[in-house]
Parts: structure tokens; C-alpha cells; sequence
């Protein structure tokens, strides 16, 4: 029997650096394994709900504990042996040892304990998530630091809670192409001793890669992300990725000379080729810029805004209000069906993009406006526009309430919330039942196959 402790009064029935046989019964908001010790909590990463494992306590604190999986003693049905050979060590994606049918009731149920837990809503449907017929390979951008430390080259995902580079060959995630641009400029970076970036003494050069690819038209960039003016023998790089990447049409140098972990810097230079790449969303045209936001799996983002546009339930006469346009996607989406569509976004030069966006693609009954949409939306008011709907897709901290209060003020008959993160959507949610409108549906969307990510589009309706 184990020693009990107590942590500011607090009783803990478990001991660090201890050995324990647990059931798991639920799963974390990471994907992790959660189980009960005496009735306390403990988190165990690759344990999944309905196997009993042995674990060693590694942290605690006085409301649950971290344990490491030693030990499967009964195994769940869901698991499976995952594809990648680095996926313990890499931390790009979590889900991979769960088959995927098991990691979207995972994502389903977690949006449902979150509205009921967070939201305080009990009566919402929650769909199940929608996911993909080949759920791997699906991103279209991809980010990689590079490291050359002693002459070995590592390219790669950062390992999970550490700036250690795992070296990737191959990454089951990601569009094939990248496999290939990353093993050209490790071979690149060895030949001709190319200096990587050191994050802790602000030295060096080449920080990151990354790779970006029109999935409906083949086309690829290459972006280099440097510390500096210049990087040495680019056109070697040039030269070889030239020979060896199908579809290449943009070389591109993003200069980043900012201690911080933010990836890209605001300065571009086209060393080779276009300044953008094209792809289609639907029957939309977009032109992609080293610096755009667009979103990383295709094929779902189509799902998503296809879900976005049966919520809104458009006959052709309503004005919408697009209230996070950015560059303007959903708004051409809602576009098809609309009379008008308002885009409002604080963002300059993502308007110049969505007014870009609409022109190409020949859509006249969109105006987009600069601006936060809780100012812009009392003058539209003042100025005799109302939105019969309102479409919000804020960032992952959800809507600020006087956001919503606007919105609610503008008395749309139906809001189409698409979020990100569960938790802040389900918080809005319930800002919004008590100011008058009812959540009537939830269809989570799996952009993000084995990770534990998810996004939701949802039906609101005026009481």
C-alpha cells in the first residue's frame, strides 16, 4: 500500500517517482489517458479510455498528477500501431497509436463536455465529427526548424515541451512533396556547410523551411527563413530544387532578425519564380503568399465552409455579416447564396487580399471593410444595414463580449459560429443564450487528423 501525503492540507493518495495499475475512463483535452487514483486525477499520455496500464507517477501537484505509460496491461480495442517511427519522440501530432473512427468519437465527445460543462447548454445537438476518407498527408504548409550542430543536419518537429529537433525523414501529416524539399536541403546544408540558426546565442542563419502547396493545382513554394541579409550558395538551392521538385513555381527568402519564437519575419524577397502560389477552395481561386493565412488541409476547410453555408440557410435575399473575414474566404462561400456580404477584419492588408479575392473571382455583392467588427457593426447600423446573418470565426480565444453584444444588438434571426477551440466556443455560447439566442447545432469538423484538434461550425438562433 502507498504512502498518502498531504500538499496544503490536501491528501494525495499518490507518490512521485512511484509505480501504480490504473483504469482509464476518460480522455484529456490533449488526447491523454485520464484515470482515478482514490478519486484523484491522473493524466497519462498514450493511454487511451477503457485500458488498464501500469504508470509511473512523474509530477504532482495538489489536484492531479502526471503519469508515464510503462505498462499496457489490457488494451483497447482503438489502438493501433501507429505509422510514423518517430511519433513517441515527435511532437506534431499526439493521436496516431488510436484508429481514427476512435479519434473522432474522441473529438466529438470532448465538444460535448465542454458545452455542458463550460457552456452550461444541455439540450444542443452535437453531430459527429466529420472526418477524412484518407486521413493522412493532408497538410498544404508545413514549418520546420534546421539545425547544423558538428556537421549532422537535423530538419524537423520540435519534440513534445522542448526546442529538441526530432530529424525527420518522412512525416505522415504532410504532403508528400515536403519529404522531398527536406531531404534536398539537409544535403543542401551539409555540402556547402550551411549555417542554422541557434536559438540560445542569437547566432547563425537558415532558422526554418517551409513549405507550402496548392493541393489542387500542384504547385509548391519554397520558403527559406533566414537571420541576416543574404543567404550563402542560394543559388545551388535554387539549382537543385529546380531539378527535383514537380510542380515548383516560388522560391522565396522571409527575413527574420527578431530573438523570439515567432517563425516568420515581415520581409519577403522572390528568389526564384512567383511571388505567390494558387489554389482553390470549391470553385474559389486564391492566391497564397509566403505570409497568408490559408488554411492547412484543404479538403476539410471545403467541408467546413459547405457546413457554414447550410447553417446560414440563405435563399438569396439576406445581407450577411461576416465578422472575421480575413482574406475572405467564407465570405465568397456565403457570397453564392447571399444578396450582400459584409467582411470586416482589423487586419489592412487582409482586406486589400479579400477584395483581391472576391475581384478574381468575379463576385460583385461583397463590400469588406477595415476595422473591429464591435465598432464597425454600430455605424453599419447607424448607416440602415441589418444582417439577417452573422457569421463569426475568431481566433482560438473565442469572441470578446462586446463582440457579441453588438452582434446580438444587430438582432441577426441566425449567427453561425465556426471556432476553433471548444472551450471558448462553448463559453461564448453561453454568453450568447443569455442574450437571446438559442444553440441549436454543433458539427465538429476534423481539420486536423492525429492531433487532438478540432474545429466546430454551429447553428445559433434568435429565441
Amino acid at each position: 500500500m502507498k504512502s498518502k501525503r498531504s500538499i496544503n492540507n490536501y491528501v494525495i493518495p499518490v507518490e512521485k517517482n512511484e509505480d501504480y495499475i490504473i483504469d482509464i475512463d476518460n480522455m484529456g483535452y490533449e488526447g491523454e489517458g485520464v484515470g482515478k487514483i482514490d478519486g484523484f486525477t491522473v493524466f497519462v499520455a498514450g493511454a487511451i479510455v477503457g485500458e488498464k496500464v501500469k504508470i509511473k507517477i512523474v509530477k504532482v501537484s495538489k489536484n492531479f498528477a502526471f503519469g508515464k505509460l510503462l505498462e499496457i496491461i489490457e488494451k483497447s480495442k482503438g489502438r493501433i500501431e501507429p505509422v510514423c517511427i518517430i511519433y513517441k519522440n515527435c511532437g506534431g501530432c499526439n493521436l496516431q497509436h488510436i484508429d481514427y473512427n476512435s479519434q473522432l468519437d474522441f473529438k466529438t465527445n470532448r465538444v460535448v463536455q465542454v458545452i455542458n460543462r463550460i457552456g452550461k447548454l444541455e439540450e444542443v445537438i452535437v453531430h459527429k465529427a466529420l472526418g477524412m476518407e484518407s486521413p493522412y498527408n493532408y497538410r498544404n504548409k508545413v514549418q520546420l526548424p534546421a539545425s547544423n550542430i558538428n556537421g549532422v543536419v537535423k530538419i524537423g518537429f520540435y519534440a513534445v515541451r522542448s526546442h529538441d529537433i526530432i530529424n525527420m525523414e518522412n512525416c505522415h501529416i504532410q504532403d508528400a512533396v515536403a519529404d522531398i524539399v527536406v531531404k534536398l536541403t539537409r544535403q543542401w546544408i551539409k555540402e556547402f556547410n550551411i549555417e542554422c540558426y541557434n536559438e540560445e546565442n542569437h547566432q547563425g542563419i537558415l532558422r526554418h523551411i517551409m513549405i507550402r502547396k496548392g493541393i489542387k493545382t500542384g504547385e509548391v513554394m519554397v520558403v527559406l527563413i533566414i537571420k541576416g541579409k543574404d543567404i550563402p550558395h542560394k543559388e545551388e538551392f535554387i539549382e537543385i530544387m529546380r531539378k527535383k521538385i514537380k510542380g515548383l513555381v516560388s522560391i522565396i527568402q522571409n527575413t527574420n532578425n527578431e530573438k523570439t519564437n515567432v517563425i516568420l519575419g515581415s520581409a519577403c524577397k522572390t528568389l526564384w519564380g512567383k511571388d505567390t502560389i494558387n489554389d482553390y477552395i470549391s470553385e474559389f481561386k486564391f492566391e497564397v503568399s509566403p505570409l497568408s493565412f490559408f488554411q492547412v488541409n484543404s479538403i476539410q476547410t471545403e467541408v467546413l465552409y459547405n457546413k457554414a453555408l447550410e447553417y446560414a440557410n440563405l435563399s438569396g435575399g439576406e445581407v450577411v455579416l461576416d465578422a472575421y473575414c480575413g482574406t475572405g474566404t467564407i465570405s465568397l462561400f456565403l457570397s453564392k447564396k447571399a444578396k450582400k456580404v459584409y467582411g470586416v477584419e482589423i487586419v489592412p492588408e487582409a482586406i486589400e487580399n479579400a477584395k483581391k479575392n472576391a475581384k478574381e473571382n468575379n463576385v460583385n455583392n461583397t463590400e469588406f471593410i477595415v476595422g473591429e467588427a464591435e465598432k464597425v457593426i454600430p455605424k453599419l447600423i447607424s448607416q440602415g444595414v441589418r444582417a439577417d446573418v452573422v457569421v463569426v470565426d475568431p481566433p482560438r480565444k473565442g469572441c470578446d463580449k462586446t463582440l457579441l453584444e453588438a452582434i446580438c444588438h444587430m438582432g441577426p434571426k441566425t449567427i453561425v459560429y465556426v471556432s476553433c477551440d471548444p472551450g471558448t466556443l462553448a463559453r461564448d455560447l453561453g454568453i450568447l443564450d443569455e442574450l437571446g439566442y438559442k444553440t441549436l447545432e454543433i458539427q465538429p469538423v476534423d481539420m486536423f487528423p492525429q492531433t487532438a484538434h478540432i474545429e466546430c461550425v454551429t447553428r445559433i438562433e434568435k429565441k
